[in-house]
């Protein structure tokens, strides 16, 4: 993929997790169900990582069950991480636990040297790698993950399987909307249209970059990032599959 097309599709996603961020986070107000069922495996006590985590949803529930150690957030959006730090204020927060947020664009070059100097004990990043675009920058990305990880410690990731919802692929547009030509985009690559509507956002059309893994793209991009996939299992919605989650070591 061209550089200018993946610059322009990086702009697309920030401009819109600016611009929705509160239709966005007014529909992020739980963790979703797999992400539940990680949490059951995840120690009480540990040094966390959160890449892409958006307005604390699971910071709060992190709290709320009592863990230990560190939680660090990092989101790109501005008006999330505000929403974050407001609602972990609702939350009781335990005596052993620590949470910090931080405004990181995990695209850019330098981002691991703005995190703490610290092996993470686990890295999560749900619903967020599919908004990374282009193979070559997910290649990076995971590789870069896989530096800050305790030796033996889990990465978790989640990303959509839009494939699985009508409702979902009708939302499909295509990519001239944004003056981008379909032969300039990877296979797997689509545009989604967003439609929360809220008080605060009646009229306006939101637009975000998605990328549709299989999971043995998946698998793939694990291996090259020098990873291997553990466990695999979908989950979310009605039918309970509308996002593929994967735990690699």
């Amino acid at each position: 993929m061209k550089a200018e097309v993946i610059a322009k599709l990086r702009h697309l996603n920030q401009e819109f997790y600016q611009r929705f961020s509160n239709s966005f986070s007014a529909t992020r107000q739980r963790v979703q169900p797999g992400v539940d069922r990680i949490l059951e495996e995840v120690p009480q006590s540990a040094q966390w990582l959160d890449i892409g985590c958006g307005n604390g949803n699971l910071a709060a529930k992190w709290a709320s069950q009592s863990r230990k150690g560190i939680y660090y957030g990092i989101d790109f959006s501005q008006k999330l991480l505000e929403d974050a730090k407001k609602n972990i204020k609702n939350v009781a927060l335990p005596n052993d636990l620590k949470i910090q947020f931080l405004l990181i664009d995990f695209l850019e070059s330098d981002w691991l040297g703005r995190l703490p100097h610290v092996l993470w004990d686990g890295v999560s990043m749900f619903a967020v790698l599919h908004h990374v675009p282009s193979r070559a920058l997910r290649e990076k990305l995971c590789a870069s993950i896989r530096k800050i990880l305790a030796t033996g410690k889990p990465f978790y990731l989640s990303v959509w399987q839009i494939q699985n919802s009508q409702r979902l692929l009708s939302r499909i547009q295509p990519w001239r909307a944004v003056g981008i030509d379909e032969n300039e985009v990877e296979e797997g690559d689509i545009l989604m249209d967003w439609r929360a509507p809220t008080p605060w956002d009646t009229k306006r059309r939101g637009l975000r970059y998605v990328h549709v893994f299989t999971a043995q793209e998946l698998e793939e991009l694990a291996r090259g990032a020098g990873f291997k996939v553990v466990d695999s299992f979908y989950s979310d919605g009605k039918e309970g599959n509308l996002a593929l989650y994967q735990k690699w070591m």
